[in-house]
């Protein structure tokens, strides 16, 4: 990957919906092999899909909250349970296996604490094992998707 490649990955992370004209012109290429680069950074796995950033309030999802998982025993089948069972919670936006006194780290989404408590409960019944410690966002800081390309 070249600085070309880095520089269409990061207008393309701004705006997935700029054309190959567009981005052409910015990265001084002319259309086709601006294309191909594109479609080759798709092929080996630089660009995994294209999708559209739905604002989250305006749909009706208020609460996040930030879930820290304790499993109390590190059997390897427990281990499997936790994280095939977590993949079926539209809820959860994002999941860590972490290092330290915490096994897990979620990122939750949902309406509202009644939705949270709905999908805690659903969550204790599907993995009993587990001790769950949760933390809503009062407020948000900062919010990205944009990966930061330039610190290699």
């Amino acid at each position: 990957m070249d600085a070309i490649d880095r520089k269409l990955l990061g207008l393309l992370q701004k705006n997935a919906e700029m054309t190959v004209q567009e981005l052409s012109k910015e990265v001084h290429l002319s259309t086709t092999p601006c294309w191909k680069r594109i479609n080759q950074l798709k092929k080996l796995g630089f660009i995994n899909k294209t999708v559209s950033l739905i604002n989250r309030k305006r749909v009706g999802l208020n609460v996040t909250a930030i879930v820290f998982v304790t499993i109390n025993t590190h059997v390897q089948e427990k281990i499997k349970i936790f994280a095939e069972t977590i993949k079926d919670f539209p809820e959860v936006l994002e999941c860590y296996r972490m290092s330290g006194e915490i096994d897990y780290l979620l990122k939750v989404i949902v309406g509202d604490i009644d939705s949270y408590d709905a999908f805690y409960k659903r969550l204790i019944e599907k993995v009993p094992f587990l001790k769950v410690t949760s933390n809503f966002a009062i407020e948000e800081i900062k919010f990205t998707t944009e990966l930061p390309l330039d610190l290699q």
